[in-house]
């Protein structure tokens, strides 16, 4: 599951799936194939019931430095609107949708520079790991253009309204200290050290019962659109499926015996 031409390197290795942005001589730079291959590694991972957890980051020294602007994505002086809209909708927008429909955590190892959209693509994670070398920047409105990856929709949710009009509206660069303030990253760690981390943390979640893991995750994103009375109605009915698999009996076993359980999410 592995294909270095299309720019990425997309392998599973214990329980965890891995896609590995892989252009560092173009700064990781995405490209309409890439973005192909990118929003079809999520779904994979999303039908691989021997992945628990997929990490996202990058080759080099950069994670994403957004769309790839010497190639066809930049060069559209003679597109249409309607040309335009469809490139967003039919090439770029597929990976965002493809992670909102990802049911198991997904990670995040911003190891570098991460501008634009290849920001928005690390606000798309459900948890952020940066080195301490990370760079952040939405970016666009310094070349005339407005967020195209969801960072309006993204950024506002995880640090706030004013301070992501801030951003969106400078362009300006994060460092990782203000980045973990503000937290737009939740841990940093010395540059040399991130794989490790994004490894570790990975193999953490991945030894939690998955059915508990993708459900918990599910309750969590759609009570951010529902009042307290939805939420708690359906996580009552996330709990009876939940105490109905094996792996929670498992769990309970385990903890009765004190020794370390073993899931295999059913």
């Amino acid at each position: 599951m592995t294909d270095a031409d299309t720019g990425l390197r997309v392998y599973a290795q214990d329980d965890i799936g891995w896609i590995v942005l892989d252009r560092p001589e173009r700064k990781n730079a995405f490209t309409g194939e890439m973005l192909r291959h990118w929003a079809d590694a999520y779904r994979r991972f999303e039908q691989d019931d021997a992945v628990r957890v997929v990490v996202l980051t990058g080759n080099g020294d950069a994670f994403c430095s957004g769309a790839d602007l010497t190639g066809p994505i930049g060069r559209r002086t003679e597109a249409t609107p309607l040309d335009n809209r469809r490139l967003m909708t039919d090439e770029v927008h597929p990976v965002a949708r493809a992670a909102e429909d990802l049911t198991k955590p997904l990670i995040a190892g911003v190891n570098g520079v991460a501008v634009g959209a290849g920001m928005d693509m690390a606000l798309m994670c459900d948890y952020r790991i940066a080195s301490d070398t990370v760079r952040l920047s939405e970016g666009y409105v310094r070349v005339g253009l407005v967020p195209g990856d969801g960072g309006c929709h993204y950024l506002p949710r995880v640090i706030g309204r004013s301070k992501a009009l801030r951003l969106l509206w400078t362009g300006e660069f994060v460092d990782a200290d203000r980045a973990l303030d503000w937290g737009l990253v939740d841990e940093v760690h010395p540059a040399g050290e991130l794989r490790a981390r994004l490894a570790e943390f990975a193999a953490t979640l991945a030894a939690q019962p998955p059915v508990a893991v993708q459900l918990i995750k599910r309750a969590v994103r759609a009570g951010e659109h529902a009042d307290l009375r939805t939420s708690l109605d359906l996580i009552a009915s996330h709990q009876a499926v939940v105490q109905s698999t094996a792996d929670s009996a498992e769990a309970m076993a385990a903890f009765r015996a004190k020794r370390a359980p073993r899931f295999e999410g059913r």
